[in-house]
């Protein structure tokens, strides 16, 4: 069995996809878009992707711009761990993640090792840790 993470996003899933890809040494694997699926969208919401794939050394995660009658809530009710060895590279990944966005809790030692939690400037909770 596998669980895959699956963002959903608000029309600009192909840039969040492109900061993802850089911040974690990804690639995008896969991109279609809405332009020769048979579901109805605005002609102005074609080129937004239908499903796209980023994979890379320890993440693996699917996206998509929902269409625009889907409607979206930010909420708190997932997040994504990030997990890391090294306390400069995880201190790194956070203060990217959180530029922009904003930062619950910031990143600090904790009893278990540093932690820190944002919201990306995408919508996007995520969780940095280090057990270092």
């Amino acid at each position: 069995m596998k669980v895959q993470p699956y963002l959903t996003f608000d029309g600009n899933c192909n840039e969040a996809l492109s900061f993802y890809s850089e911040l974690f040494n990804a690639e995008i694997k896969s991109k279609e878009t809405y332009e020769d699926k048979k579901v109805d969208v605005p002609s102005s919401y074609r080129k937004k992707l239908q499903h796209a794939e980023l994979k890379g050394k320890n993440i693996h995660l699917f996206a998509y711009d929902a269409s625009p009658d889907t409607p979206l809530n930010s909420g708190n009710n997932i997040s994504i761990s990030v997990d890391l060895n090294d306390n400069t590279k995880a201190e790194n990944v956070f203060k990217q993640l959180s530029n922009s966005g904003v930062v619950h809790h910031k990143f600090r030692e904790r009893e278990w090792g540093y932690f820190g939690r944002c919201t990306d400037q995408y919508g996007i909770s995520w969780m940095v840790n280090c057990n270092c």
